[in-house]
């Protein structure tokens, strides 16, 4: 107990000594100043978003941004320095907070490490999204090591065991292969996002071919990092055969959906039967199709996102693609030629109808001359004559039934002005009557007359 005891009264000495005291106090000064710092600069950032500035695009802007992040830390840090310089001067101990100078800077290297790391994978990256937390769980680990208590911690997850038996797997074990697999993680796709850059760069290539080369290049360095990372972390690689038996087996059964639908995905890149900005429909003859209509926006692992004129962007699977019929507006040749069905009276001149139809059509303004449009006489059906105007369009990418709705409104007009009738269907019911023996008319029994004005 006295040992104890004077272990305890050695320990609050030291903790109440005048330069423990004084590191407390210019710490906390430090973290004042620095949140200070934050919020004016959070303060100035909503006062720019309110007055719609652009957001950061160049690396100037990116310099900038990172300045504004780093800099409340940076207070910190020249504070910390100051009362190092103070206390320098009256001659007083400067240990204590010499460990406080080193954590600080510490954090400061982090957090624009982390900054750079997600400007370099992009706005969109997990990195950009989360990097306060990503840099005070690394701050933490640096700072448990710079203050010497990693080894102690290390000891004690080393003696908690996950698999029982004669494998020892400790906690720690795990942990550390986390960190080393997402490193090598991050790193790999870091490489890949320049080769995918490089590579949307070239002009010389399809757009499809360099999507599909993008993605290839993508999943093969991220599954070559992760592997890297296992074995860095001195885990058997054989002693996942079991793991990937089981992978093996879920593909073959539960995920084959999935693995079906990524397969489709490559081979739709690969054969470029579609690409970003074809004009595709689902439905219909060939030809003639118009529902489902859509641009295609995005070609994804799983899926391909298909916009139509509604603004509604669908997810269609890759699989339904590879096994069902579509029909690709712009695959080889944007030029599309449409047929609108027309029925007129057998009271009309078709000659005249058909050389209205050309009238109609030669106006509009996506409608080419080369080859010019064109009226034919189908055939002659039971309500009328079936004519019919065909032409093409070079621009089906803005839009087919807009053209369809142009012409047929034309074609309306110019019928009427000219006396064309378009007939509607009709059917004529005539009543006969048959005479009874004595000479007077009887009418015939209810049931027994047909539409067609025949007596059964």
């Amino acid at each position: 107990m006295n040992s104890a005891d004077s272990a305890a009264r050695g320990a609050l000495l030291q903790l109440t000594s005048p330069q423990v005291l004084a590191t407390v106090v210019a710490i906390l000064i430090a973290s004042g100043v620095a949140l200070l710092v934050a919020r004016a600069l959070r303060a100035r950032r909503a006062r720019d978003a309110a007055a719609d500035l652009p957001l950061p695009a160049h690396w100037l802007d990116h310099a900038l941004e990172g300045a504004v992040i780093v800099a409340p830390i940076l207070a910190a840090l020249a504070t910390l320095l100051g009362a190092h310089a103070l206390l320098a001067a009256f001659g007083a101990s400067t240990v204590p907070l010499d460990g406080a100078v080193q954590i600080v800077a510490v954090l400061l290297l982090l957090r624009l490490g982390v900054f750079v790391l997600g400007v370099l994978l992009g706005p969109g990256s997990w990195v950009r999204r989360r990097g306060v937390r990503i840099t005070l769980i690394l701050w933490a680990i640096a700072a448990v090591a710079m203050l010497g208590w990693l080894d102690r911690i290390e000891a004690a997850l080393n003696r908690v065991s996950l698999i029982p038996g004669k494998t020892q797997f400790s906690l720690w074990a795990l942990l550390k292969g986390l960190v080393v697999v997402t490193a090598f993680v991050v790193i790999t796709s870091l490489i890949a996002r320049a080769i995918e850059r490089h590579v949307m760069r070239l002009d010389q290539l399809a757009v499809s071919t360099r999507v599909g080369v993008s993605k290839f290049t993508y999943f093969l360095l991220v599954g070559l990092g992760m592997l890297l990372g296992v074995n860095a972390a001195g885990v058997d690689v054989t002693t996942l055969n079991v793991l990937t038996g089981a992978i093996g087996l879920g593909l073959g059964f539960g995920l084959q959906s999935v693995a079906s639908n990524f397969v489709s995905g490559f081979v739709l890149l690969v054969d470029k039967s579609i690409k970003p900005g074809d004009v595709i429909s689902f439905t219909g003859p060939t030809g003639g199709a118009t529902g489902n209509f859509g641009w295609v926006q995005e070609l994804r692992g799983r899926y391909v996102v298909v916009r139509d004129r509604d603004g509604v962007d669908t997810l269609v699977p890759n699989q339904n693609l590879i096994n069902s019929s579509f029909i690709n507006w712009s695959y080889s040749d944007q030029r599309v030629r449409l047929k609108l069905p027309v029925t007129v009276s057998y009271d009309d001149d078709p000659e005249v109808a058909l050389k209205l139809l050309l009238e109609a059509a030669e106006d509009h303004p996506r409608i080419l001359r080369d080859p010019p449009p064109v009226s034919r006489l189908i055939s002659f059906e039971n309500n009328g004559m079936l004519l019919e105007i065909r032409f093409w369009i070079a621009d089906p990418v803005n839009g087919v039934n807009n053209v369809r709705s142009d012409v047929n409104r034309a074609i309306w007009r110019i019928f009427r002005a000219n006396g064309v009738t378009i007939p509607v269907p009709q059917q004529d019911v005539r009543v006969i009557e048959r005479r009874a023996l004595g000479g007077a008319a009887a009418p015939v029994p209810p049931g027994t007359m047909g539409l067609d004005g025949a007596a059964d």
